[in-house]
């Protein structure tokens, strides 16, 4: 198990990879953790993680357009978080993820270095997590 007390992971789910993100929830500062295939190995890497990582929390991202209304993406998310929820006995909470992809695309291009589609999902994980986080209360000491 990992050293911190306990995490949550940021999930960005896409149509063939998940971007995924981890905060202890002592730190807060969440951090790009790795890209996940969708597909057969999925779920038993994502086990994996959330082991290692003492993991008590999932928080998938929920696209929307600008607008805020719900499209196919949204939907394509729904039906993951209902299968996510069948078979990873934690709690799931959607975290609106609005833009993080372009965000995440702009600052990698803004390092002036080579990167990859897995590397904007992996940081757009981080943004929403990052989202999560400053949304929830302090916890008293």
């Amino acid at each position: 198990m990992a050293a911190s007390p306990s995490a949550v992971l940021g999930l960005d789910v896409g149509e063939r990879r998940v971007g995924i993100a981890v905060a202890s929830l002592e730190s807060k500062l969440p951090r790009p953790l790795t890209t996940l295939q969708r597909g057969e190995a999925f779920y038993d890497e994502l086990r994996a993680i959330i082991e290692t990582e003492a993991v008590v929390r999932l928080i998938v991202g929920l696209p929307r357009n600008l607008s805020g209304e719900a499209t196919a993406q949204t939907q394509t998310t729904q039906a993951f978080v209902t299968e996510l929820q069948s078979r990873i006995a934690l709690p799931v909470e959607l975290q609106d993820e609005a833009l993080t992809s372009k965000q995440a695309e702009a600052e990698l291009r803004a390092r002036g270095k080579t990167y990859g589609k897995e590397d904007i999902d992996a940081l757009a994980a981080t943004y929403l997590l990052e989202d999560y986080l400053a949304g929830q209360p302090e916890e008293a000491a």
